[in-house]
Parts: C-alpha cells; sequence; structure tokens
C-alpha cells in the first residue's frame, strides 16, 4: 500500500514498524456539539483507511481520543475552553455535556458503518499523565512558566514548522490574536492553563490549579497506548498548521526522535462552494439529512465519490444524486445474489485485482467504486454478488443487505398532497430553495416525506 505522507509531501509505501500490526492515532471529537457532516467525513476516511489496511491482512491498534476540556475557542490557546463555554449556554455540568454529546457522536459513526478504534481515550481520564508529560517537558528545558500557564518554547526546537511548511513570521504578522507579552515567542503555546477560581474545569498541578492544553492530550494519550513512535496519525486539514504542528514539536522535544511515520490528512468538505463551519451556519448533521429524506449510509456513499485528499463540495443535489446511485448499486447487487448465470474467472481477477490496486494507491476509493460499477455491467450471477461483498468490507456500504428497490407506491397520495410536491418540484427547478424548503417543511407537517432524485421526486407517507 502507498499512502501520501503529510510531511513529505509524496506518496510512500507503508512499511509499519512492527511486521503486520500497524499502529494508528486519528485525532477525535471535542464534544461540545453536534458532529457536522464536515467533521464525518474525517472518520469517514479513518475508516476507510483502517478497513483497506485489513482487507492487506494487517492488524490494527488503533486510538482515537475523546476532547472533553483543553480546546479553546481558538486554536491559538485563545478564548473559553469549548466545553465550559457549551457547559455554560446548555446549564449542565461539562461532564453532561461530555456524555450527551460523545454518546451522539458514537451513535452517528455507528449509522455510518464507521467502527471505532481499538482504544477511545477520554481526556480528563489521562490528567495525571498529561501533568507528568508536561514536567518533563519543562525538566527538560522545553517548558517555562507564565502567569496563566506553561508554554512550550518553539525556540528550543529548531524544526517547528515542518509540517506545515509555513513561513512561521508571515504567520504572526497576519494573524489577529491579542499578544501575551509574558511568551518567549508568539507562536509559543499553551501545555498547561492555570484556572482562574470561577472556571468549572479544573484540577491540582505543581503549578496550581488548571487544566490542559489541547495539543498535549493526543502527544500524551498516543504515547500512553503506542509507544514512542507510531506509525499512522490522521486528522482533518484544518489540524496540519497549529494542532499537528504543535503535537509533533512537543512529542519530539521528548523523545527525541520522530514520533510518527506517516501523517496522512483528509480534505475539508465545502457547502455550495463555500466554507462548512458551525459559527457560519451552514452545517447538517446525520438527523438533518435523514429529516429530508436521506439514509446515512447515501452520505457515506456520497464521500466514497471524491478522494480524500480532495475537497468535496456539500450540495443537496450532489446529495440526491449520489443518493440515486447508492440505490441504484443496492439493487444491482441485490440482483446478483439469487442468479444462476456464472461469471468468466478472467472478468473477476481482473475485477479483485483492479480494485486492490486502486484501494492500495493511497485509497484511490472513487477508481475502487468504479471497479464495482464496471462489474456489475456484467449479466447477475452469484459469484458477482460475493465479489462485491468482499469489496465491501472495504467500501463499508452494507451491500450484504441490500434489497430490490420497491417500486414507488404513489397510488394513496392524496390529490392536494401531490400539487404540494410539484409545485415544490417547480421551485427546486427554478431554484427557489427558501420555497422548496418551506414546501418540504409543510408536506413534513402532514405525514409525508419527499425523496429528491436528479429530474424526479419520489413522494411516500412519513
Amino acid at each position: 500500500m502507498k499512502v501520501y505522507n503529510t510531511l513529505s509531501r509524496q506518496k510512500e509505501t507503508l512499511e509499519p514498524i512492527k511486521s503486520g500490526l500497524v499502529t494508528m492515532y486519528s485525532c477525535g471529537p471535542t464534544v461540545y456539539n453536534y458532529a457536522h457532516i464536515g467533521n464525518l467525513r474525517t472518520y469517514v476516511f479513518m475508516d476507510l483507511l483502517r478497513r483497506a489496511l485489513r482487507a492487506d491482512g494487517y492488524k490494527l491498534k488503533g486510538v482515537m481520543n475523546v476532547t472533553d476540556v483543553g480546546h479553546l475557542m481558538s486554536d491559538a490557546d485563545d478564548g473559553e475552553d469549548k466545553m465550559a463555554k457549551a457547559a455554560a449556554e446548555q446549564h449542565k455540568r461539562p461532564e453532561e455535556i461530555a456524555a450527551y454529546y460523545t454518546e451522539i457522536f458514537m451513535r452517528d459513526i455507528a449509522r455510518l458503518n464507521i467502527g471505532k478504534p481499538e482504544i477511545v481515550a477520554k481526556a480528563t481520564d489521562h490528567i495525571d499523565d498529561m501533568i507528568a508529560y508536561v514536567e518533563a517537558l519543562v525538566e527538560k528545558g522545553y517548558g517555562y512558566e507564565t502567569s496563566d500557564g506553561i508554554y512550550f518554547d518553539i525556540g528550543k526546537f529548531p524544526e517547528y514548522g515542518k509540517l506545515s511548511r509555513l513561513n512561521l513570521d508571515d504567520q504572526i504578522a497576519g494573524a489577529r490574536v491579542e499578544v501575551n507579552t509574558e511568551k518567549r515567542h508568539p507562536a509559543d503555546f499553551a501545555l498547561w492553563k492555570k484556572a482562574p477560581k470561577e472556571h468549572i474545569m479544573q484540577w491540582p498541578s505543581p503549578w496550581g490549579m488548571g487544566y490542559p492544553g489541547w495539543h498535549i492530550e493526543c502527544s500524551t494519550m498516543s504515547r500512553k497506548y503506542l509507544g514512542d513512535v507510531l506509525d499512522i496519525h490522521t486528522g482533518g486539514v484544518d489540524h496540519i498548521p497549529v494542532h499537528h504542528e504543535n503535537e509533533i514539536a512537543q512529542s519530539e522535544a521528548l523523545v527525541g526522535h520522530k514520533t510518527v511515520d506517516y501523517w496522512m490528512h483528509g480534505e475539508f468538505m465545502l457547502v455550495d462552494g463555500g466554507k462548512m463551519s458551525k459559527s457560519l451556519g451552514n452545517t447538517y448533521t446525520l438527523d438533518q439529512l435523514a429529516e429530508r429524506g436521506y439514509e446515512p449510509l447515501d452520505f457515506r456513499y456520497f464521500c466514497l465519490n471524491a478522494h480524500y485528499r480532495k475537497k468535496l463540495n456539500f450540495t443537496f443535489e450532489g446529495l440526491s444524486a449520489a443518493q440515486t446511485a447508492h440505490r441504484r448499486l443496492k439493487t444491482l447487487v441485490a440482483a446478483c445474489r439469487e442468479a444462476n448465470a456464472v461469471t468468466p474467472s478472467d472478468v473477476l481477477e481482473k475485477a479483485r485485482a483492479d480494485f486492490r490496486q486502486a484501494v492500495d494507491d493511497d485509497l484511490n476509493i472513487p477508481l475502487a467504486l468504479g471497479v464495482l460499477w464496471t462489474l456489475l455491467k456484467n449479466p447477475p450471477a452469484k459469484d458477482i454478488y460475493e465479489t462485491a461483498l468482499a469489496f465491501d468490507k472495504v467500501l463499508g456500504l452494507s451491500l450484504d443487505k441490500a434489497q430490490a428497490a420497491p417500486a414507488p407506491q404513489i397510488d394513496d397520495i392524496p390529490d392536494e398532497i401531490r400539487a404540494i410536491a410539484e409545485e415544490r418540484f417547480a421551485a427546486r427547478k427554478a431554484k427557489d430553495w427558501a420555497k422548496s424548503d418551506a414546501l418540504r417543511d409543510e408536506l413534513a407537517a402532514r405525514g409525508y416525506a419527499v425523496v429528491d432524485a436528479k429530474d424526479s421526486y419520489t413522494i411516500k407517507k412519513a
């Protein structure tokens, strides 16, 4: 298998530290709110990588953190702790907030057929480990104390910036952040923050009551469970310039050598061609997609059509097209289950070889999916069904549960409901999205759901 290493900016042949075993750390959620589909795309990427590794015969030891303290509103150590802010807004204790949103996150990834890594590590369960890590960095001269915390001195780590390859001085000059005059360098980052008395999340430490910095969490837990060097570290591209850069600095400063062999990052999901962000109010959850008639695996299929290192533009038109294709795929696979035809062995062998070659080329899942579609152009056959299920161990679309799609039942739809649906369809064609959404809501209020395709729609009782 070849994977793209962000550190080297090139594809490299994967050579695990231990033969037959891949160790992997994946940056997990900060559980202060619902995960939106842009977040979830990153975990689909993580899952595809894990599935591909298993298909190649590797055993996995994976770790994913759950951040329930220390992630400030700004990655640059500014603002409130996201957990504390959510707790104050919702009038709940931070642990209640964390438990609720962790449960929702785990439910969502299960609906997307995303398997949990072997170890899921909560930040608040590892406070003592983090304190010991910070103490060791201070002892080695990499950490220093100010009035508000313990900071990492990037001046002691000459390779700082090697992952993002950004000019540090340009970054600082263009940043609009309040200058902390006690820091030795503007880019020095917090290892431990001292907490004011009113802060609702704090623990005793050698530096008084406080809480860990966000970056120290991942370095501490990855080392605790995977050792001084691990094979793969995954996350979203937004982590490259700050979070992962800081992880590298503090991890390598502590142990004195490289700690991750392959850094892999999933690209952003856009929405209607622009940035997707909670702050912009243009995010969607799986539940919100379900309200519009889309199944979670329709969204997973949508994600499979773009390489993980390419931006993916989310639109409902695109999701509807993916839904239609996904249903068609399941229908074709289901038709093969009971078929008596036999497919020529060379056709099956070529499909298997092409599929594996695509997957092993830095997870070229769009090409691998195309191999399956090409195979399904042959007459339905049980051996094609079995091959599709083998492919699905990587794709994760639950093709073993595929059923032939039933014909739409529209005879019992009242005329007034059909009229509203037709009016909405006309609004969609005219790109009047506000009217379209309003009419969809009206249909939902009357107990009907409408499912859009590219040039048509289906209406059914909700």
